[in-house]
């Protein structure tokens, strides 16, 4: 008897689930004045969050699907710490949401557009990643820095701090 080529097992069943409802976001939030990307937060098999893009509805440009999912899903269990969570993302997160997902510590993290499929219709985040490589006197952005001997004074009491919450 020939083996099937594909087999998918009831995990991957799943992951294709929550793949399809993030981009099923994607696309009906293109009708609803938003962008087109959607973010899913599942942890141990339940959804979590599940969130698109609000940037021009909320004029908030950090407002992608990614962010908003994070902040739905820490409000929801009452932690910065999404450890044990998987992110379904209906493209592969921008600088900004790579960042947050690092800093949440999401898990996993499966996407289904490439950031150059974003930028052929123009969400190109190029410019970004490439303003990261250079030194700050090279940017496009002026980037000054202001020396202040009373700000260290903020990382001197946070660092003797006996009962702060790290993150």
């Amino acid at each position: 008897m020939q083996e099937p080529i594909y087999s998918f097992t009831k995990t991957a069943m799943m992951e294709k689930k929550y793949m399809d409802l993030a981009i099923e976001l994607s696309i009906a939030n293109i009708h609803n004045g938003g962008g087109p990307f959607g973010a899913v937060i599942v942890k141990e098999g339940e959804i979590i969050a599940a969130s698109a893009n609000s940037v021009v509805p909320s004029n908030d440009p950090t407002a992608h699907a990614e962010i908003n999912a994070i902040r739905d899903a820490c409000r929801k269990l009452g932690t910065h710490d999404l450890s044990g969570c998987d992110l379904y993302a209906s493209c592969e997160p921008c600088p900004m949401c790579l960042g947050a997902i690092y800093w949440a510590r999401i898990s996993r993290l499966y996407y289904a557009n490439t950031k150059d499929d974003a930028g052929n219709i123009g969400f190109d985040d190029s410019f970004i990643y490439s303003e990261f490589a250079l030194p700050y006197q090279e940017r496009k952005l002026p980037t000054i820095r202001m020396i202040n001997t009373k700000a260290i004074e903020a990382f001197q009491i946070w660092e003797k701090k006996e009962d702060k919450t790290k993150y």
